[in-house]
């Protein structure tokens, strides 16, 4: 039912933010204001098969929300997505900028303005896993991510616990997601995305080596979420006003990179061919060998779509998107 407000989606143009959108737009909602720096790139594409009602580059949304704050009474939910997701990124001040000091002027407008606000936290938060990986944590600052951008998204969620803005909004700790959408993302791509390139071309797939004593190569484990699923969760949580707090979003299930690799072979009706390579230095000591999603939180909020197994998530993007070079909507 129509409030009669918007609803704003930061990131729109990227891979969750574009696959929320048309999501949205399934459920009739075209009430949208898109906001991403399109920049240089070919994410416009995936804004392309959307329905919305305005776009706007995000260094001109945060202008308005330091300049002008009324500008945002025409929303009932903002969805910040917005993002750098590169775990390589090394720019430390350019990540606290953009993703720490954007998402505090987000959720202070929402707060103030009584805006339901959704914010993209990361799996990457919990570091090893050492610690666990526990969204019910009352010491938010036990946890060690292990590289900057993990880092940024932290301070976010202690910053919004030290607030108290964590009992009035929702923050999503999303796993190892991949899906249509993610052309535009290079190397931080899914291995799904990157390997249909590789066997394209060479007849394989190559997994990093294991350097954990624990893991042999090809068994390291992730828990991996398709994209439809997450969007699924988001809008599900953005619906349900006793919901907030930190969120886990994942399977729910930790599979292994040969498993993910059968699965893509699979869905091109091939034999795998799996091929094991050095990992790069920079990455051994920063490597999370195990990612798994405790769910329990989020059930317990009346969420109960089982989602995609991994098989059909894989032979859907696979056959429906990555052979036919379509996007979401198309």
């Amino acid at each position: 039912m129509s409030t009669g407000k918007y609803t704003l989606v930061t990131g729109g143009a990227g891979f969750i933010g574009s696959a929320l959108i048309h999501a949205l737009n399934q459920a009739g909602n075209t009430d949208i204001v898109v906001a991403d720096i399109l920049g240089m790139d070919e994410k416009f594409k995936n804004l392309v098969p959307l329905r919305y009602a305005d776009y706007i580059e995000a260094d001109d949304l945060l202008d308005l929300a330091e300049e002008e704050p009324e500008y945002f009474d025409q929303f009932d939910t903002i969805y910040h997505l917005g993002a750098c997701s590169a775990t390589t990124e090394r720019d430390a001040s350019y990540l606290i900028r953009n993703n720490y000091e954007y998402t505090k002027t987000l959720a202070s407008i929402s707060i103030e303005k009584g805006i339901r606000f959704v914010y993209a936290s990361s799996a990457a938060t919990y570091g090893d896993g050492s610690q666990g990986m526990d969204d019910t944590l009352e010491d938010l600052h036990s946890l060690t991510p292990l590289n900057m951008y993990g880092y940024s998204k932290h301070m976010f969620d202690c910053y919004a616990q030290r607030m108290g803005w964590d009992k009035q909004i929702v923050g999503l700790k999303y796993y190892n997601v991949f899906g249509p959408n993610e052309a535009h993302k290079d190397d931080m791509r899914s291995l799904v995305a990157k390997s249909y390139e590789q066997i394209q071309a060479t007849g394989e797939i190559g997994l990093f080596k294991s350097y954990h004593p624990d893991y042999t190569d090809g068994n390291q484990m992730r828990d991996f979420l398709y994209v439809k699923d997450a969007v699924a969760m988001t809008i599900h949580l953005a619906n349900t006003p006793t919901a907030n707090g930190l969120f886990n979003l994942g399977s729910g299930q930790a599979n292994t990179w040969n498993t993910l690799a059968t699965a893509i072979f699979a869905a091109l009706d091939l034999e795998p061919n799996i091929n094991y390579v050095e990992m790069p230095e920079q990455l051994k000591g920063k490597y999370q060998y195990y990612t798994c999603a405790d769910t329990t939180k989020l059930r317990s909020t009346g969420y109960t779509n089982e989602g995609y197994t991994l098989q059909d998530a894989v032979k859907d993007y696979v056959q429906n998107y990555l052979v036919t070079g379509k996007q979401l909507g198309q």
